[in-house]
């Protein structure tokens, strides 16, 4: 008789976000233009989006991910890395800049420094990363 191991779920973590307007404007109209293959990345973006704290882009905290800003993540395993949050047709992952249509650029965007959240790979596996820094 084999035993069956059953893993408890996981609290998915989903940080408080803040978003600033203009981000905001500029990001619906992104989602809702996505086709193709980059439909699910923008209802996860969108789902991002009903969900932060909405702001003036002038007052949102300078340690808060918004589009354009340099940011340095780590990842669940440990690994560090800095990347630019960037609009798609700005995307080039060799020259370290992720967009906002995948899922680590739709988790990223409104986090701030110390807050970790979990987003959901490609491949369909749970990750987390943790921002470390953000600079403009």
């Amino acid at each position: 008789m084999s035993q069956t191991h059953i893993q408890s779920p996981r609290l998915i973590r989903l940080p408080a976000i803040l978003i600033g307007e203009d981000d905001l404007d500029a990001l619906h109209r992104l989602a809702d233009q996505a086709r193709g293959h980059l439909a699910a990345a923008a209802e996860q973006l969108l789902t991002e989006l009903e969900r932060a704290r909405i702001m003036t882009q002038d007052k949102l905290p300078p340690e808060t991910v918004r589009m354009g800003s340099h940011v340095t993540f780590t990842t669940e395993d440990g690994l560090s890395r800095t990347a630019e949050l960037v609009f798609p047709d700005r995307a080039d992952i060799a020259a370290d800049r992720i967009s906002i249509l995948t899922p680590v650029g739709a988790a990223l965007i409104g986090v701030s420094v110390g807050q970790t959240i979990d987003w959901q790979s490609p491949d369909g596996r749970r990750r987390s990363l943790t921002v470390t820094a953000v600079s403009a």
